[in-house]
């Protein structure tokens, strides 16, 4: 499943190295699953979408901002954030966060909290852009306080290339 922002436009890094990932995964045989819409969750079913792979799209009906893109193979609408991201974190093997806004860390937060409390299988969580992610919170001040444990830091992995991102899933997956 792939997280991130839907303002993210075509020719951005992040852009690319969505596609670039989901190109992979995708001809690894894995479902591509994003929100459907604009932004990274194009990106990542472009690359799906590109090389024949299951491209898989949940949309949610806002009044701007959200449609679902030309590039999902199979698609879901749903009126309420909370149904739509456990259709996202229900059947994932990886989890895939690029940079994005409120709708992105509420997902992100949401997934970490699920691992955490062992709601939810161990599984990758792949974090693309460490300097963004820690421009938006501080994980080791968190720590510090006492707020999470040293060891809730090893729930996600920070990396900055789909080529990074593939080695980890690979050795998690056992591809």
């Amino acid at each position: 499943t792939f997280f991130g922002s839907a303002r993210t436009v075509p020719g951005d890094p992040y852009y690319k190295e969505a596609e670039k990932l989901s190109t992979k995964l995708a001809k690894a045989g894995f479902a591509i699953i994003t929100g459907g819409g604009p932004g990274i969750m194009e990106a990542a079913n472009v690359g799906a979408f590109k090389v024949g792979g299951k491209s898989v799209g949940l949309n949610i009906e806002l009044p701007y901002e959200q449609k679902l893109n030309p590039y999902v193979n199979e698609s879901l609408n749903f009126d309420f954030f909370f149904s739509r991201k456990v259709m996202l974190a229900f059947a994932s093997e990886v989890y895939v966060y690029f940079p994005g806004g409120y709708g992105t860390l509420d997902e992100f937060f949401e997934a970490l909290t699920l691992l955490q409390t062992q709601k939810v299988k161990s599984l990758p969580v792949l974090v693309f852009g460490k300097s963004f992610w820690q421009s938006v919170i501080n994980f080791d001040e968190l720590v510090d306080q006492g707020m999470i444990s040293e060891e809730d830091l090893d729930l996600f992995s920070y990396v900055e290339s789909a080529d990074q991102a593939w080695s980890i899933i690979r050795q998690h997956c056992g591809y």
